[in-house]
């Protein structure tokens, strides 16, 4: 492996879960030669002030990787203006990363995966994207890895000639869709992808993610995913910016390396099924979804 990508780490207030990711990526088979970049966001108010001092006591004494380097925030920028700028940065540094938040616990092949597509696929314009996590979907009938059009968030890669395309622009990205586009966007509208857009258009929500994807579907790009997942989020605690209470996501990380990647660039039709299908049922029953309710509710 030559040269492996930088890792981007994006912490704030969370020293359990900050703890539990860096030891898992701490046992990635290519921990050692990595550079690690730890972004830790300055508190919002004064109650998150120790918790706060608590990550960064933390983060200040981490080893493992070939270098570390922390970057404290005197205020808050929140989560949204943190990615984009950090991953900017070691993007304009090294033509490529490696992203992860600070609820994400990996595979030991993890970081071996992403070193792999970001070579693999680096002078291929239409792949913009590579995702670690995969929905807990059947994963038998498919390959190792393969193309879709959704990025997923929960530990990604990505290169420079991609990342150019980036439109933080909500209005830029909105004037964009048409009703097929809406539809295409949204997984034949069996997710919430369109509804995301507007609702950051409205002020409801600051998500970095829904911009970064339809950057890349606007651009008819395409991303590269594992059928069985390597990364797993522990931050459905009620912790996290934009995480509820919730196991529907909830997976179990994939023990082996991949070691095999799609010829074609192009998107899978199957695995686009088989997570089409997922994310139709992904909330089970009525009952299924009172008692999901009632526990958030007793939980809050």
């Amino acid at each position: 492996m030559q040269n492996p990508a930088p890792i981007a780490l994006f912490v704030y207030n969370r020293p359990q879960h900050t703890e539990r990711t860096l030891k898992f990526l701490q046992q990635n088979e290519l921990a050692a030669e990595s550079r690690l970049y730890i972004f830790s966001d300055g508190a919002k108010t004064k109650q998150e002030e120790d918790k706060v001092a608590e990550v960064r006591s933390i983060i200040n004494n981490v080893d493992g990787f070939k270098s570390v380097k922390v970057i404290e925030r005197k205020s808050n920028a929140g989560l949204a203006n943190s990615i984009i700028a950090g991953v900017t940065q070691l993007i304009n540094d090294y033509g490529k990363v490696i992203v992860f938040e600070d609820d994400l616990i990996t595979s030991p092949h993890t970081l071996t995966y992403f070193n792999d597509g970001l070579t693999r696929y680096k002078e291929e314009e239409k792949v913009m994207h590579i995702g670690a996590y995969m929905y807990p979907i059947k994963a038998e009938s498919l390959p190792q890895s393969f193309f879709y059009r959704a990025a997923t968030s929960w530990g990604w890669a990505t290169w420079a000639r991609a990342w150019k395309h980036f439109e933080p622009n909500i209005d830029t990205l909105l004037s964009q869709f048409d009703s097929k586009k809406k539809s295409a966007f949204s997984i034949d509208n069996t997710m919430n992808f369109w509804k995301q857009m507007q609702e950051f258009k409205n002020g409801k929500n600051n998500s970095w993610a829904i911009r970064w994807y339809a950057s890349i579907f606007l651009k008819g790009g395409l991303t590269l995913n594992p059928s069985q997942s390597l990364v797993n989020n522990i931050g459905h605690d009620g912790s996290g910016v934009h995480s509820g209470i919730n196991d529907i996501y909830n997976v179990i990380i994939n023990p082996k390396p991949i070691v095999e990647f799609p010829e074609v660039i192009e998107e899978n039709e199957q695995a686009y099924q088989v997570i089409k299908l997922f994310l139709a049922n992904r909330k089970g029953s009525l009952w299924d979804r009172i008692k999901r309710f009632l526990v958030e509710k007793i939980n809050k």
